[in-house]
């Protein structure tokens, strides 16, 4: 196989899982995580201190790295070490008597530790955040007023907070955002892309009819700092705009054979995520959108697990005729055709697998060896069946 065909199955691999995740389970739907967070590494920890050093860079083991620090606030395993114990850790970095640093240690009794040096404010906000109490919605009150922080280290954090925060907590902080600051940081054209899909995520929130112009625009430009984010873009249009909005994506992305494949993979991951997360828009009007896309035979195979996981029974035929008129340079269409017959309960799929099998026996065997039946998505009210 070569790369380009190996960089489509994972694509569609990729894009079948990403259809049976609970919702739940989804987290802010077009963000990465840069790191774990403090949070996280806080929790994988057996103790975190907050202590300062009593040596400068000239005083430390100059072979081991060796640094000597006081104990001045314990923020986690108090049973393991008290305010005043003193500490050796391993530190190369600038350091000065009186440095603060958070130390965070593994493997009790004799304790492992891992320096991280911080400022006034940056102390504070661990202070803070350790303290605060175990429920989504609180916690992301908190970090949204760090999102643009001066301080980098504090921004990434709340970043990234953000970005494993649960859709439907990230929702319910609607009333908390700034609208209008949402609008100036998405329309900044040097924002970096992860956190213009962050703010386009929640302008799909807290935003309104108002804001559909401005997408529009941003949709239609062909610059590439205004279209960042393009996926997240595309969702929130839709998200403001509903179901009348899939004319625009129609023509921009999924009809239009002359957009580029990552235009338009980042169109059908917009709608994939309306059809899983979203509640603004019928599975059935989803379809349609997605129906544009089988005409293009670089990209047909992205879409036919999503028909098949919304109950679209409506494409058999064209999906057959893809089958059969598949030649080299997309014959990888054959293995998600099969697997939408295999799912599909109508007898005329029964009968279509039965042809296609004829014509090529190998790829019906590869479904039927790598791959379940795709189980049809639950019902969120409205799906489509055709």
């Amino acid at each position: 196989m070569n790369i380009t065909k190996y960089l489509k199955t994972l694509i569609i691999l990729t894009a079948g899982w990403l259809t049976l995740l609970p919702a739940e389970l989804l987290a802010c739907p077009f963000c990465n995580a840069v790191s774990q967070t403090l949070r996280q590494e806080m929790a994988a920890m057996d103790s975190v201190v907050i202590a300062i050093s009593t040596q400068d860079a000239s005083e430390r083991d100059a072979e081991t790295g060796k640094l000597m620090m006081k104990v001045v606030q314990v923020l986690k395993g108090g049973d393991l070490v008290q305010v005043g114990d003193e500490l050796e850790a391993i530190y190369y970095g600038d350091v000065t008597k009186g440095r603060r640093i958070m130390l965070s240690g593994v493997d009790p009794p004799q304790l492992q530790w891992s320096c991280l040096p911080v400022t006034e404010r940056a102390e504070t906000y661990i202070g803070k955040m350790n303290a605060l109490e175990d429920d989504d919605l609180v916690r992301l009150k908190f970090y949204y007023q760090f999102l643009q922080d001066e301080e980098s280290m504090l921004a990434r954090d709340a970043y990234d907070e953000f970005a494993i925060a649960p859709y439907d907590a990230v929702k319910k902080l609607a009333p908390e955002m700034d609208h209008d600051q949402l609008v100036k940081w998405i329309s900044d054209p040097e924002m970096p892309t992860d956190r213009k899909r962050l703010y386009l995520t929640l302008l799909g929130v807290c935003g309104g009819k108002d804001d559909l112009s401005m997408l529009e625009k941003m949709l239609r430009s062909t610059s590439k700092s205004a279209r960042g984010g393009l996926d997240a873009m595309i969702a929130c249009y839709l998200t403001l705009g509903g179901e009348s909005g899939l004319g625009l994506i129609n023509e921009l992305f999924l009809a239009n054979k002359q957009a580029s494949y990552a235009d338009t993979y980042q169109a059908i991951m917009a709608i994939r995520f309306h059809g899983t997360e979203g509640d603004v828009i019928p599975r059935s009007a989803l379809v349609e959108s997605l129906h544009h896309v089988l005409d293009r035979k670089d990209l047909a195979d992205l879409v036919i697990p999503d028909l098949a996981r919304w109950n679209d029974w409506s494409q058999i035929n064209r999906l057959v005729n893809l089958f059969e008129t598949a030649d080299p340079e997309n014959n990888w269409v054959r293995v998600p055709v099969v697997n939408y017959l295999r799912a599909c309960p109508l007898d005329s799929a029964k009968e279509a697998l039965k042809k296609i099998e004829k014509i090529d026996p190998e790829s019906v065997r590869r479904a039927n060896t790598f791959f379940s039946i795709p189980v049809p998505a639950r019902d969120k009210g409205t799906s489509s069946s055709s």
